[in-house]
């Protein structure tokens, strides 16, 4: 059972003069403090899938190329099932030089890594993303998340529905002694963060049990597939308020 506090208090403001060292103290009386809290629930309505892009060898174009063809095919199969464009992100494409351990510092081999984000709103598309992504020996799935798109809105639902409950609260115990809500003097306000948030990271597939985890490097061995999906729950937002009321 959720516990909130009614309580009648008088206010005390001190204010410095400059001729005396003394404050002087002003009463303001004829006030309520009320406290409520407020939760707002709904189904996750994105998620964001990550993909990281390596590729090494000796010469630097066709590790480059390697890697940009991997890039492109993940970005266009998000097009063909229907993502935007602000809703693909690919990045840039960064080089590692390795050098050999000779004095003339020659390279040894080169490094190119990337990564590619798409934002997904219909989530019956995720099963082919992520199949159809990690094909190669290039690309790795990193994450998934399950979250709001507007997590702003849910944060106002969450503090809309404490502040009518603490305006309530403060009618309800104003009536009894046939008084009435007056206007608002103070307010606090505490906003918690999301609850529910689902996230499927490498390092959770890799902290699986053994007979469920797969060499994602095994020489000339295919692609292992991608982890199941988590089933997404819903996401809870809560906020809590703290009202000072004049009664009238």
């Amino acid at each position: 059972m959720k516990r909130f506090a009614l309580c009648f208090f008088p206010v005390f403001l001190l204010a410095l003069t400059s001729k005396a060292q003394s404050p002087e103290v002003k009463f303001i009386a004829d006030t309520l403090v009320v406290q409520a809290d407020g939760t707002f629930m709904a189904d996750p309505d994105l998620a964001t899938l990550a993909f990281d892009i390596s590729s090494q060898d000796k010469e630097l174009k066709p590790t480059y190329d390697k890697a940009s063809q991997a890039m492109q095919k993940i970005v266009g199969l998000a097009e063909r099932n229907g993502l935007k464009k602000e809703d693909v992100s690919s990045g840039v494409l960064t080089v590692s030089p390795y050098y050999s351990g000779d004095r003339k510092k020659r390279t040894k081999s080169f490094l190119v890594q990337g990564q590619v984000v798409l934002k997904v709103h219909d989530f019956s598309k995720l099963g082919a993303l992520m199949e159809e992504s990690v094909t190669d020996e290039i690309t790795d799935f990193r994450s998934l998340t399950y979250s709001l798109a507007d997590e702003e809105a849910a944060k106002q639902h969450a503090v809309g529905e404490a502040m009518r409950r603490a305006v309530g609260r403060a009618n309800a115990a104003l009536e009894q002694k046939g008084q009435k809500v007056g206007a608002l003097r103070f307010a606090s306000l505490d906003v918690k963060q999301l609850v529910g948030v689902e996230r499927l990271e490498v390092a959770t597939i890799q902290s699986l049990p053994l007979e469920t985890t797969v060499d994602r490097r095994a020489p000339n061995a295919p692609p292992p597939p991608p982890p199941p999906l988590p089933r997404p729950e819903k996401i809870t937002v809560s906020a809590t308020v703290q009202c000072a009321f004049q009664i009238q």
